[in-house]
């Protein structure tokens, strides 16, 4: 079976210092504006500056201008092409229509674009949808059923929710920008900004993580039901442990039998993994908060294997501040045994050959889809306890490193989100 990987490349470029919690956030997101304002000043984006690619084949490590490893580029589309006016991206997700169309959707600084992947794996774009209030770095976008749902760090931005049906009918050659006030399914504005977007969609539950720490919620997980996509609500928050960044959300069917059947939220709290029983959404229940050696801004992570029993997690800053087994500056993912939801354990880590930080990582039946922000792409085999994961394909950006991650120097292009679709031809 053949795989067509979408996706948005950004920048990265910042180097850190010990913080904790708020302050490392804060900081972060402070140093990663500074970077995009150098890319920005030093003509990244400037009007005019990338050209549209047609496919190229993995052929003697190059596809096209990127490095590869059996990994073939199908197609490569501007920001400029798809509307924006800033031409600088952030995020992406798609969708799969009832009739078995595939789209892309896009995050940007000023909007999410929308574009169809064909069967030959090329894309075109159909259209776009404006940010609700300003321009942000920050853009996070998940899909339930026909509907996407997009968050962002942009003060006031809430909750975009728009029918993707309506993609259907627009033809490549006459891209719509659709309108706030036509266009929008709902609007959902109980938070302003937030950082990240979970989905569960055998819940039909959206999570805003990340939202202001000031707000009732305290950057937790912010519940949003979607059962009727026209009119979300919130049943309730889960905030025990404070700020999430990043979560996964799933009906549990692992080796914790008492918890067969809950809904239970895997979330990745800047320095631990914590897991939340979410069933009651008037009474979430914390059932493990788990520190680990080399912790420096616990980032995001994925279910490893299909009995629930592992899981992968990425630390962004490791790399940077040299912390644990990332002290040698390598790509380090942290594997945990979480047979017992109450006791996870640390059992192992994998380290990439390449030296850059980490950002995103999806498990998909025998792989995990790792995104490196300096590097882009890999995609390594299953870990268990038996099993050290190894390097089966990578797709690398422009730029890589080859020392130390120091995110202060020139900016990476990077790619932070990847989504899967299929390719039938």
């Amino acid at each position: 079976m053949k795989w067509t990987i979408v996706c948005s490349l950004a920048l990265a470029g910042l180097t850190t210092a010990s913080f904790s919690g708020e302050a490392t956030m804060n900081h972060l997101m402070k140093l990663k504006m500074q970077s995009r304002q150098r890319a920005r000043a030093s003509g990244l984006f400037r009007l005019n500056r990338y050209m549209d690619l047609a496919s190229a084949k993995c052929t003697d490590g190059k596809a096209g201008e990127y490095s590869c490893e059996n990994v073939d580029l199908n197609a490569f589309i501007s920001h400029q092409a798809m509307g924006s006016v800033t031409r600088e991206g952030n995020d992406v997700w798609g969708w799969t229509s009832s009739e078995g169309r595939e789209f892309g959707i896009v995050g940007q600084t000023d909007g999410t674009a929308f574009v169809e992947v064909l069967k030959d794996g090329s894309l075109e774009y159909v259209g776009r949808l404006p940010t609700q209030t300003e321009a942000s770095v920050w853009r996070d976008m998940k899909v339930i059923g026909d509907y996407v749902y997009i968050g962002s760090e942009a003060p006031g931005h809430g909750l975009q929710v728009f029918d993707l049906k309506t993609l259907l009918d627009i033809s490549s050659f006459a891209p719509k920008t659709f309108s706030l006030d036509l266009d929008l399914a709902a609007w959902y504005s109980g938070f302003g900004s937030s950082h990240n977007i979970v989905a569960h969609e055998e819940a039909n539950m959206i999570y805003a993580v990340g939202t202001s720490r000031n707000l009732s919620c305290s950057g937790g997980l912010w519940m949003v039901d979607v059962s009727d996509p026209t009119n979300p609500t919130s049943p309730g928050c889960a905030n025990e442990d404070g700020y999430v960044h990043d979560a996964q959300c799933v009906i549990y069917s692992g080796p914790s039998k008492a918890y067969t059947g809950q809904e239970i939220c895997f979330n990745y709290n800047e320095d631990t993994l914590t897991i939340v029983d979410v069933t009651d959404k008037t009474n979430p229940i914390q059932i493990s908060k788990t520190p680990y050696v080399g912790a420096s801004y616990t980032h995001q992570g994925w279910l490893a294997t299909a009995d629930m029993s592992y899981l992968l997690l990425d630390d962004e800053l490791d790399e940077v501040d040299g912390t644990g087994e990332a002290a040698n500056g390598h790509t380090t993912t942290y594997i945990f045994d979480i047979a017992d939801l109450a006791n996870p354990k640390h059992t192992g880590s994998y380290q990439s050959p390449v030296r850059s930080i980490d950002h995103n990582q999806g498990y998909l039946n025998i792989t995990d889809e790792k995104l490196n922000k300096s590097i882009g792409v890999q995609i390594r085999a299953e870990p268990n306890q038996e099993q050290t994961p190894k390097l089966l394909q990578a797709l690398k950006t422009p730029r890589s490193t080859t020392t130390r991650p120091n995110l202060d120097s020139a900016p990476a292009s990077s790619a932070l989100t990847i989504f899967l679709a299929h390719m039938t031809q």
